[in-house]
């Protein structure tokens, strides 16, 4: 399955403003902000799509008992609800669908990779009045409840399952090879989880490349961002020359080359020649 498409270029513009509008606000909305992911990603959500979405996660955290207790009683109502009830959980195959990266298709199929899942969880239960945040694990990304003196941690991927101590440290340990560090345990930033989901997007589409059109969504939107690398400019300027766009990619080659010139003249030559070759492919 080729997955979902882009929408037209009037629509995309009109999800790209928005998505950088909230991602500059005070408080920036996770949940809106995976929705315009999913809007940049797939024509067919509109604005009545990201409503409906709104919704549901407003409904779900409606079937969340009433305050249940500390931080493992959030934890276990969260996945009773959630991982069992709701059957919210991933398998190895989510890995190889882009709907498991857009937060409207994992509402629906209910299956995803470990942040969408952990973004459901979080929105679910922060709605109902749960402590509770996301965890950045290297490799694999859960959601915490409570204070780090009592944090009790819970997998979605598994259906919420709650981990142990030496459950994350297996996690780690398989995706890095080195131990759990304390500090792998702090609340994960809002903006960071965004920037980590694009970061799955354009790994999915870099394994695909007749998908340079997710690629593209993707890197736009992240250059949205508030803050971003500045070498993400320069992977957007190569895209579009990839992709048949000369001009465009040009120009912006030349732009990298002005921002990277004053830190290496060299760099910036060769970029600025990469300029003048995509220009000479309109001949």
């Amino acid at each position: 399955m080729p997955g979902p498409c882009p929408p037209e270029p009037e629509r995309a513009a009109e999800v790209r403003r928005r998505f950088a509008e909230e991602a500059r606000a005070e408080r920036p909305d996770l949940a809106m902000l995976c929705l315009l992911v999913g809007a940049a990603g797939d024509g067919e959500l509109d604005e009545a799509g990201v409503d409906a979405a709104g919704i549901e996660l407003d409904r779900l955290a409606g079937l969340m008992p009433y305050r249940p207790g500390g931080p493992r009683a959030w934890a276990v109502a969260t996945a009773e609800l959630l991982g069992g009830r709701c059957e919210f959980r991933g398998s190895a195959a989510d890995y190889q669908r882009l709907e498991s990266s857009l937060l409207h298709q994992v509402l629906v199929r209910r299956r995803g990779l470990p942040i969408l899942l952990s973004v459901v969880w979080m929105e679910v239960a922060r709605r109902a009045g749960a402590p509770v945040y996301g965890v950045a694990l290297p490799g694999h990304f859960v959601v915490g409840f409570g204070p780090q003196e009592e944090q009790v941690l819970a997998d979605p991927f598994d259906g919420g399952r709650v981990l142990t101590g030496s459950d994350a440290e297996l996690l780690v340990a398989g995706a890095t090879g080195a131990p759990l560090d304390p500090g792998m345990l702090s609340p994960a930033d809002p903006m960071d989880v965004v920037v980590r989901i694009l970061n799955n997007v354009r790994a999915w589409a870099a394994a695909r490349p007749e998908r340079s059109d997710v690629a593209l969504w993707a890197l736009e939107l992240s250059l949205a961002m508030p803050s971003h690398p500045a070498r993400l400019r320069y992977e957007w300027a190569r895209l579009l020359v990839q992709r048949g766009e000369f001009v465009r990619g040009a120009a912006a080659l030349d732009e990298y080359a002005d921002v990277v010139a004053g830190v290496d003249a060299g760099a910036a030559e060769k970029v600025r020649r990469q300029a003048d070759a995509a220009r000479a492919l309109l001949n």
